[in-house]
C-alpha cells in the first residue's frame, strides 16, 4: 500500500493558537506508525504519555524543544495560549522531561542572565577574581572559568533572583524523533509552517508506508554519534581528541559516506592547527577524493614528496576533481624529486574578453551585463540556475522517481540518495528517456509543461524566481540540443558536485545564418579573481563539444 501523503494534508492551520503542538504529534504519530521496531521502551513510553498530558504542558514543552539551547528561565517562557507557566510546568517536571532549577555552570550561567543581572549575581566572585564592577561578559567569564567554580542552581549563584531556570531533558530524544521522521537533522520543525504559509512547496511522491530513512536502531545511535562529533568540532573541541572517538565505518554506505565527510573536517581542521600527524590519519581514514588530495598536498609540504608520489601513483581517481588535483600535483612531486615530467594535458582555452569598467552598484557580473547587452543581443545573469533549470524540468519524473529510499516523508525537496554514487544508476533508464527527448524534439514542450504544471515545488535543480518564462523561451529556441545534452550529460556524471561552476551570464546574439549557435556563455572574473576548479572542468566540456563560451576577466577604471 502506497502513501501520497503531502507537506499541506500534514500541517496544522497556523489560525489554531495551537498549530506547533498538532505539528508535533504529527511526528509523534508518524514515528510510532513506522519506527516502532527501531525505539526503546522509555522512548515508546514518552510516545504514549506525551498525549496524555494537559494540553497546556504539552504545548509548552513543544515551544521549548523547537527554541535553541535546553536551559530556559522560566520568565522567558510567556506565552499568551499557554497561560500560567508554573502550573503548565509542573506536569513536566513530574514526568521528567523538565529538570527544576539545575545546577548551572558558569558558561550556562553567563547565557542565562544580562550584563547588570550578572554582575549583580557574581560580585563576590568578580571581586576574588580581581575584576571591576564594571567587567565586561567575556571577561568574567574567563576569570570565573579559569577559578573553575563548581556549577550551582541559579538560587545559589543569585539569592535574589526574580525567577528560576530550569531544563529540558528530553531534547536528546526529540532529536532522534525528528532525526527518524525526515532522515537527517537539517529540516526542523519549521518546515511544517513554512508549508502552511506556502513560503515552501513540495512534490508529491508516493512512497511505500514502511519507506523510512533508517532500517535498524543501530544507524540513528551512528547518525546522531557523527552529528554531535561534528557539532564538538565547530564548537572548538581538539581535532585530535575527535579522531579518536569516531567509529569504525558502518556497514551502511550513506553513513560511511557521512563519516568521511566527518574524517574530511577533522582532518582540515587539524591541518590548521599544524597538527600534521593527526591530519594525515584522517584523511587517510576518510578514503577517497578530496581527502586523498588533501594527504598528497599535506605529505608534499612537510616534504615527504618521495612518499607522496608513490601514494599518487597507486591513485585511480575516482572523479574530474580528483583527476585535475593529481595531474598537477603528480609534476611537482616529480620536479622535487628530480624525475623526468610527463606532459599535462592542455587546459581550456576559451575566447577571452578584457574589459575596462567604472566601478557601480550590483557586482562585476551585473556590471558586465549591462556593458555587452544590447536590445538586440541581451544579456541574462544566470550563473547555475537556466542550464541547471532546465535540465530539473525535463528530467523531473526522473529525480522525484518514488524509489525505495528516496522518499519517506512529505517534505522532501529531492530525493535522500542524490548525493549517493547510486543516484544515477538507480534511475539509468528514466534519465536515458529523458534525454532522448533531446533527440526527437519533444523536451521543448515536455520543458513547457513542467514550467506551468510544477510552479513553486521544492526541486534541487530548479531555482524559480531565476528562470521566467521569457528567458526559459529564449534558451529554448536557442540552445541546440546537442549542446544540452553535453551538459546534462556531465550533471548526471556527478549530480552534487556538477549542478556548480557553470557560466555567470547568458548572452542571446542574432541569428547569423551561418549555422553558428545564437548565443554565448560568459563566465566574468573581477579584479584579482580567477578560475576556480570546477570551472575549468565545465570549460573543457565546453571546449570539446563546440558550446561557445567566453571569460571575460575586468578591471575598474581608477577613480
Amino acid at each position: 500500500m502506497n502513501s501520497a501523503t503531502s507537506a499541506a494534508s500534514l500541517t496544522a492551520s497556523l489560525d489554531d493558537p495551537f498549530y506547533y503542538l498538532a505539528n508535533f504529534q504529527c511526528v509523534l504519530d508518524w514515528v510510532a506508525a513506522r519506527h516502532d521496531d527501531l525505539l526503546i521502551e522509555p522512548e515508546r513510553a514518552f510516545l504514549a504519555d506525551f498525549p496524555a498530558l494537559p494540553r497546556a504542558s504539552r504545548a509548552l514543552l513543544v515551544r521549548m524543544v523547537m527554541r535553541k539551547g535546553e536551559h530556559f528561565r522560566t520568565s522567558r517562557l510567556a506565552y499568551d495560549e499557554i497561560g500560567d507557566i508554573e502550573e503548565a510546568l509542573s506536569p513536566l517536571v513530574a514526568a521528567g522531561w523538565v529538570e527544576d532549577a539545575p545546577a548551572l555552570p558558569v558558561d550556562e550561567l553567563c547565557r542565562q542572565l544580562r550584563l547588570p543581572e550578572l554582575r549583580h549575581a557574581l560580585a563576590g566572585d568578580s571581586a576574588a577574581a580581581g575584576l571591576s564592577t564594571s567587567a565586561a561578559k567575556g571577561a568574567l567569564r574567563e576569570a570565573l572559568a579559569a577559578r573553575e567554580l563548581a556549577p550551582r542552581r541559579l538560587s545559589e549563584w543569585w539569592p535574589e533572583a526574580p525567577d528560576r531556570v530550569v531544563r529540558l531533558t528530553c531534547m536528546d530524544l526529540c532529536d532522534r524523533l525528528r532525526l527518524m521522521f525526515f532522515g537527517n537533522l537539517r529540516q526542523d520543525w519549521a518546515e511544517f509552517v513554512l508549508a502552511e504559509l506556502g513560503l515552501q512547496r513540495f512534490e508529491t511522491v508516493p512512497f511505500a508506508a514502511n519507506s523510512r530513512a533508517f532500517q535498524h536502531r543501530a544507524e540513528v545511535d551512528a547518525y546522531l554519534g557523527l552529528h554531535r562529533l561534528r557539532e564538538r568540532l565547530d564548537d572548538g573541541d581538539c581535532p585530535s581528541a575527535l579522531a579518536r572517538e569516531v567509529p569504525a565505518p558502518p556497514d551502511n554506505a550513506w553513513l560511511a559516506a557521512r563519516r568521511a565527510r566527518l574524517l574530511l573536517a577533522l582532518g582540515r581542521e587539524a591541518e590548521r592547527r599544524g597538527e600534521a600527524d593527526t591530519a594525515l590519519a584522517c584523511y587517510a581514514d576518510a578514503g577517497l577524493g578530496e581527502a586523498r588530495v588533501r594527504r598528497l598536498r599535506l605529505l608534499e609540504r612537510l616534504g615527504e614528496h618521495d612518499l607522496a608520489l608513490r601514494e599518487l601513483e597507486a591513485v585511480d581517481p575516482v572523479d574530474e576533481a580528483e583527476r585535475q588535483a593529481l595531474s598537477r600535483l603528480r609534476p611537482r612531486l616529480c620536479r622535487k624529486l628530480g624525475l623526468s615530467i610527463p606532459p599535462r594535458a592542455p587546459e581550456p582555452a576559451p575566447e577571452r574578453l578584457d574589459l575596462v569598467l567604472p566601478p557601480g552598484p550590483g557586482g562585476v557580473e551585473r556590471a558586465v551585463a549591462a556593458h555587452l547587452g544590447t536590445a538586440e543581443a541581451p544579456v541574462h545573469y544566470v550563473e547555475n540556475t537556466l542550464i541547471g533549470g532546465l535540465f530539473g524540468l525535463l528530467c523531473w519524473d526522473a529525480v522525484f522517481a518514488p524509489l525505495p529510499g528516496a522518499f519517506f516523508h512529505p517534505f522532501h525537496s529531492g530525493p535522500a540518495d542524490l548525493g549517493r554514487e547510486d543516484f544515477v544508476a538507480r534511475r539509468r533508464r528514466l534519465f536515458e528517456a529523458c534525454l532522448a527527448e533531446l533527440d526527437d524534439g519533444r523536451y521543448r514542450e515536455s520543458i513547457r509543461a513542467r514550467w506551468r504544471t510544477k510552479q513553486g515545488l521544492a526541486s534541487p535543480f530548479v531555482h524559480w524566481g531565476a528562470l521566467d518564462e521569457p528567458l526559459l523561451e529564449r534558451a529554448l529556441a536557442t540552445i541546440p540540443p546537442a549542446h544540452l545534452r553535453a551538459c546534462f550529460e556531465r550533471f548526471l556524471e556527478d549530480p552534487r558536485v556538477n549542478r556548480a561552476g557553470l557560466p555567470d551570464l547568458i548572452q542571446f546574439l542574432p541569428a547569423s545564418g551561418a549555422g553558428e549557435p545564437a548565443y554565448r556563455l560568459i563566465e566574468v572574473k573581477g579584479p584579482g579573481d580567477r578560475l576556480q576548479d570546477n570551472q575549468r572542468r565545465w570549460l573543457a566540456r565546453f571546449q570539446a563539444h563546440g558550446i561557445p563560451v567566453a571569460v571575460c576577466h575586468v578591471r575598474w577604471e581608477a577613480g
